[in-house]
């Protein structure tokens, strides 16, 4: 029988937060690929990198926490949109190499203003965008 996630509000200690850092296998670049999925209805929102720093935060707060490749610096899902993930729980593939965070994301998830960063698949032998935004990125970002 499977053990049930922590309750939101349980951050682990940090004995324990410094026991599941020990066991990623971060990438030579310091790195490590997290999946964001919907805790309660398994849909896949996306994917992002976390460096040590992005991946201590997110177990200390509860709130994720992801490392921007192209700015360089901690990215806090939701700082500039709104649209924020919270921990549910978090999980570590057999190789140490790859993580799932199951999330409650508010709003959307995707820049593009979709619900999930997943949007494109062939259709008719072409490229084609299966779901339309639900939000204006430009409301959410200003750009």
């Amino acid at each position: 029988m499977p053990i049930p996630p922590p309750a939101l509000a349980d951050a682990p200690d940090p004995a324990a937060r410094a026991l599941f850092l020990d066991a990623v296998r971060f990438d030579g670049h310091g790195l490590i690929p997290c999946i964001a999925q919907q805790h309660d209805t398994g849909e896949v929102l996306m994917m992002a990198w976390m460096n040590r720093a992005a991946l201590a935060e997110t177990l200390a707060t509860g709130r994720v926490t992801y490392w921007s490749r192209s700015r360089e610096s901690l990215w806090r899902k939701g700082e500039t949109s709104g649209q924020v993930q919270a921990l549910v729980d978090l999980r570590l593939d057999c190789d140490g190499d790859t993580l799932l965070a199951l999330v409650d994301q508010t709003g959307v998830a995707c820049h593009t203003g979709r619900r999930n960063c997943f949007f494109r698949a062939l259709r008719g032998g072409e490229l084609a965008e299966i779901t339309q935004p639900e939000a204006d990125p430009e409301a959410l970002y200003g750009r």
